[in-house]
């Protein structure tokens, strides 16, 4: 659960291969329903271009969970994979790439395609601006109103976030905690409540 690069903000650029023109757009994307909403904006912003080609690595740079592609109609394996290949190979996490293209009638053969597409994502790649992303991870905590303050105080220091409570007769807190921070909060908390104190993780 190391940190990884993201995207800070979109990048695109415009190059003409043969009269045809290709537009690479990349955009920050948290999530595959992100990705997709981002695909469908572009086409929308796009509507008489031959082709949309996509491919998006949603999750972290390792989660074979969260990745995409599609050559929308180009030949197989000449789009969507070249695409792909260069979002995976920069390891950058959460990032959707459409390559819009406007066929100029001259026909680039599948080399000439796969080429295409990679060196447009290559050069936006090369341009865009890079955050640095921890995980974060989940766990629920209860304690007593009186160790309230305690646990909130801990929270502030190790950057981490409540993102909700239950408020009964004692308090659940739902938490989320940068991953490089969890055995240091578990620890602290321990030692601050006198064992009392333990998180609880959420499966995810």
């Amino acid at each position: 659960m190391e940190a990884y690069p993201v995207p800070a903000d979109g990048v695109s650029v415009s190059e003409e291969i043969k009269k045809s023109r290709f537009i690479t757009i990349l955009a920050p994307t948290c999530g595959v329903d992100a990705a997709k909403a981002f695909i469908q904006q572009v086409k929308e912003e796009h509507p008489t271009a031959r082709h949309h080609c996509w491919a998006f690595v949603a999750g972290a740079p390792g989660d074979s969970q969260q990745l995409g592609f599609s050559d929308d109609g180009e030949p197989s394996g000449t789009a969507g994979k070249p695409i792909l290949a260069q979002l995976m190979g920069s390891g950058v996490g959460e990032i959707t790439a459409v390559v819009v293209r406007y066929y100029g009638g001259i026909k680039l053969g599948t080399g000439g395609l796969v080429k295409a597409y990679g060196s447009g994502v290559q050069q936006a790649l090369k341009q865009l601006p890079l955050v640095s992303k921890v995980p974060q991870l989940e766990y629920t905590l209860q304690c007593d109103y009186a160790q309230l303050a305690l646990v909130e105080n801990l929270l502030q220091q190790m950057e981490g976030r409540i993102l909700h409570g239950e408020y009964g007769a004692d308090v659940i807190l739902h938490l989320a905690l940068p991953a490089t921070e969890t055995v240091a909060f578990g620890n602290k908390l321990r030692d601050l409540s006198r064992g009392n104190l333990q998180l609880t993780p959420i499966s995810q």
